[in-house]
């Protein structure tokens, strides 16, 4: 087995309940950080102005240790590579 050298990526979903496309996402997401190590954290912009002022149109937007990696679809292979 591999050994880790460097600290594990972290993956922000961002959505609200209800989104099925967020539920999409999540499913992606939980797949590739689970091969990968990387730490999820999820967001719901319904409980934050500042999110829902930013993001309300472009649900779900998935972050990348804070950068935005991609909205509305997450495409599984390009995750993996983002967190390689």
């Amino acid at each position: 087995m591999a050994v880790m050298t460097t600290t594990p990526k972290t993956v922000t979903l961002i959505g609200r309940p209800g989104c099925h496309l967020c539920d999409d996402a999540r499913a992606v997401i939980g797949k590739v950080a689970a091969e990968t190590g990387a730490t999820v954290t999820e967001q719901d912009i319904t409980q934050d102005a500042a999110l829902h002022d930013r993001y309300w149109e472009q649900i779900p937007v998935v972050l990348v240790d804070g950068e935005q990696h991609t909205f509305w679809r997450v495409d599984e292979g390009r995750l993996r590579a983002a967190l390689a």
